[in-house]
C-alpha cells in the first residue's frame, strides 16, 4: 500500500483485495493442509522486513483508517504465516539451505537505499529499502517452486494473487503518476516493474497448466 490513499481507482482497489486475497489463500492452505510444504520460510521474513521498514509511521500517522487497516493486516498477516513455518507446522517445512543467503538480497537493498532515496532521513531510508526488498523477496519462493515437482494449487494461486497485485499496483502508480502532477515516485514505479519482471514466468506458466487443465511445473532456470 502506498504512503497515501491519494484519489483512490479501480487498479489501487483491486491490487489491495488481491493481496488481501493472498494472505487468506496461504493461511488457508497451510492450515487446512496441517503443512507448510512449498511455502518459502525465506521469502516470508523478507516480507516481514518489507512491512516493518515501510509501515513503521504506523507508530505515528492514523491519517487513513483503510491504510491503518491494510498495513496491520499485512503486518500481522506475515508474523502469523511466519509462526505457521517457522513453529507450529516446523517438521513439515521444506529445506531452503542457510539462511544466511538472505543477506544476499538485504544489503544491496540496504546499500541503494542509502543511495537512492526520496529525502535524507531515516523514515525515507526505511521506505526506499522496503521497495527495493519487495522487488526480490518473491525469489526464494520462486526457487523453491523449481524444486517442487507438482506445485499444489493453493500456493500456485497464492503466487498468483501476489504476481497480480503487484502488476495492478504498478498500473495504479502510472495511473497517478498521469493524473496526479505531484505524484513523481521513481522508486516505488522502477522497483515495481522490476518486481513484476520477476513474476513474468510464473503468469506464462501459471496460464499454461490452466489452458492444458495440468498441474503447474516451473523450469530449473527462472
Amino acid at each position: 500500500t502506498t504512503q497515501s490513499t491519494g484519489s483512490m481507482n479501480v487498479f489501487q482497489i483491486a491490487g489491495d483485495l488481491l493481496h488481501l486475497s493472498s494472505f487468506f489463500v496461504l493461511i488457508y492452505k497451510i492450515t487446512t493442509s496441517a503443512s507448510c510444504e512449498g511455502v518459502s520460510l525465506k521469502t516470508q521474513i523478507l516480507f516481514a522486513l518489507v512491512f516493518v521498514s515501510r509501515y513503521v509511521d504506523l507508530l505515528w500517522n492514523w491519517y487513513s483508517y483503510y491504510l491503518v487497516v491494510m498495513k496491520l493486516t499485512f503486518v500481522l498477516s506475515t508474523f502469523y504465516i511466519i509462526y505457521l513455518i517457522a513453529w507450529k507446522y516446523l517438521r513439515t517445512k521444506s529445506n531452503e539451505g542457510s539462511y544466511i543467503t538472505l543477506l544476499f538480497y538485504i544489503f544491496p537493498c540496504f546499500v541503494l537505499s542509502l543511495f537512492f532515496n526520496m529525502e535524507s532521513n531515516m523514515v525515507e531510508f526505511m521506505w526506499a529499502f522496503s521497495f527495493y526488498l519487495e522487488a526480490v523477496a518473491i525469489i526464494p519462493q520462486l526457487i523453491l517452486l523449481q524444486n517442487t515437482k507438482s506445485i499444489e494449487t493453493l500456493t500456485q494461486n497464492y503466487v498468483f494473487c501476489l504476481a497480480s497485485f503487484r502488476a495492478l499496483y504498478l498500473a495504479n502508480w502510472f495511473y497517478r503518476y498521469m493524473t496526479e502532477p505531484e505524484y513523481v515516485h521513481w522508486i516505488v514505479i522502477v522497483s515495481g516493474a522490476i518486481q513484476t519482471l520477476v513474476y513474468c514466468d510464473f503468469f506464462y506458466y501459471y496460464a499454461e497448466s490452466l489452458l492444458e487443465g495440468r498441474d503447474m511445473q516451473l523450469p530449473h532456470t527462472i
